[in-house]
């Protein structure tokens, strides 16, 4: 049976030669999400009748002032404002020093009112910084977005239940799951090895007892290698790059891709599409998710959730007087 978050029904099409087939089921991100927001607020409510006082704290740290970042940053902290976290952003100039990052990121990992800590990135600072020793710098059990060294090894060694999973794939995964199918026995794909995405959506997979492929730039046959694929995963940063008519049949397709072509229909002069031909794929695969509307929802909300489990811990450990 469908999850309500799938669509309920699926349209039927003709085809040039006269067949009957179906499209795809939509696999609604902002549905999905929403139902997690949800939960995380009542969870959070729970929280603070039984710990007067007590609210799950949320800090992001940016360096520079991207336009991009700062889209990114208004959309977390709106999400958390909903939910009930305290989320402070703090923004430190250009011309930080790597220094001065690592001893912001010291402060806030010794505030036991902070419950998580995620580094925006890119660091736009116009002194060199080394990105992988300002994450690894913030304390692995505030490491909300799951990019620590730490918590990508015990991700990688299976300990699913004691490591933050990064947003992303942890997303997907949530999608994949509103689907009905279970992964459990499947021929995962997963197109891009990126730390952020493809490289921990792999593991997940994996430990979910998938059996994974990943595909990368140097792959040599990408449309038979997705082919097999009962779920495909894609995170290659190509607009449009998956045809439709390399998709198995009934496959579930989750689309982590935002890219924008030119468009001279819209206002902006250009549109949003994933790595997947939606178009095309949209009448092969079993589930797909939609761009935009997919998976970009999910990765707020998963970061939203591991900031409440985080909080959660943190009263299991340290039980504060009612």
């Amino acid at each position: 049976m469908l999850s309500v978050v799938a669509l309920s029904f699926r349209l039927g099409v003709t085809d040039c030669r006269g067949s009957w087939r179906s499209m795809a089921t939509i696999v609604s991100g902002n549905k999905t999400s929403k139902l997690v927001r949800e939960r995380l607020r009542t969870q959070v409510e729970k929280m603070t009748s039984q710990f007067s006082g007590f609210r799950p704290g949320l800090v992001v740290l940016q360096v520079g002032d991207r336009d991009d970042s700062n889209l990114y940053i208004s959309t977390k902290l709106r999400a958390a404002a909903e939910i009930g976290i305290d989320a402070k952003h703090v923004r430190l100039p250009n011309t930080v020093t790597q220094d001065e990052v690592l001893r912001s990121i010291m402060s806030v990992n010794d505030n036991l009112s902070v419950h998580g800590v995620i580094v925006q990135l890119p660091l736009d600072s116009v002194s060199p910084i080394d990105t992988e020793l300002i994450t690894n710098a913030v304390a692995p059990e505030k490491d909300v977005d799951g990019l620590s060294c730490i918590n990508a090894g015990k991700l990688s060694r299976g300990d699913l239940h004691d490591c933050f999973i990064p947003c992303t794939p942890n997303g997907c995964m949530e999608l994949i799951r509103q689907t009905g199918v279970s992964v459990a026995g499947k021929h995962a794909v997963v197109i891009g090895r990126s730390k952020i995405v493809g490289a921990p959506m792999h593991d997940l997979l994996l430990w979910n007892h998938a059996t994974v492929t990943t595909c990368h730039s140097k792959t040599s046959d990408l449309p038979e290698q997705v082919g097999r694929a009962d779920i495909l995963v894609v995170g290659a940063g190509r607009a449009e790059m998956v045809r439709g008519e390399w998709v198995k049949e009934g496959a579930v397709v989750i689309d982590c891709g935002i890219n924008h072509i030119p468009d001279e229909t819209k206002a902006s002069g250009k549109r949003v599409v994933g790595d997947v031909h939606y178009a095309s794929a949209n009448q092969r695969a079993g589930f797909i998710t939609p761009v935009p509307g997919g998976v970009g929802p999910m990765t707020v909300a998963m970061l939203m959730e591991n900031t409440v489990q985080s909080a959660q811990r943190f009263l299991l450990n340290n039980q504060p007087r009612r």
